[in-house]
């Protein structure tokens, strides 16, 4: 909504406003973008306008949404989730995203997971083998290692921190 507002201040109405990405029927002014753009930092957005950071982005949002809205989907192949909404090959989307995030997407992907975990844990509602079957762990031994690899912490010794230490998404 704040990103809608911001467009359509400047007279520009979105088609369609999703995460990352606003659609508009109608041609840019610069004199507008560099407007929106600034209007978009001080609300801590930022303006894409490349093809390839562009594509970057759109990685990153499915697999935020993957992870943090789809938890039956994450049994399915990444690379091949990513080169199926994406329609590219997906070793030229790993190579484009390690080129400019300077990691990789499976870095990116776990990193997203162990904040779902963090989240998960925080809630307290679920037990760690239920969190890892969500999150389509193999084992707890395998979420508590890559867990403690990503924090340096054990999920129980996090979950009983007063500080729980939580990195928002756009973050990671």
């Amino acid at each position: 909504m704040v990103v809608k507002s911001e467009f359509e201040k400047l007279g520009l109405q979105p088609t369609a406003v999703e995460l990352g990405e606003v659609e508009l029927n109608e041609e840019i002014s610069d004199q507008q973008k560099e407007v929106l753009l600034e209007n978009l930092q001080a609300l801590g957005f930022d303006l894409i306008d490349d093809k390839k950071t562009k594509t970057v982005e759109r990685i990153k949002n499915l697999i935020v949404d993957l992870v943090h809205h789809k938890n039956n989907d994450l049994k399915i192949n990444l690379s091949d989730y990513l080169a199926e909404n994406l329609n590219q090959d997906y070793n030229s989307l790993s190579n484009l995203f390690s080129e400019i995030e300077n990691t990789t997407i499976e870095k990116y992907f776990i990193s997203q997971k162990i904040e779902k975990v963090k989240e998960l844990l925080v809630y307290n509602e679920l037990s760690l083998s239920e969190i890892a079957d969500i999150l389509n762990y193999s084992n707890v031994a395998h979420l508590s290692n890559q867990f403690k690899k990503i924090t340096g912490f054990t999920p129980t010794s996090f979950k009983q921190s007063k500080d729980k230490m939580r990195i928002q998404i756009e973050n990671i």
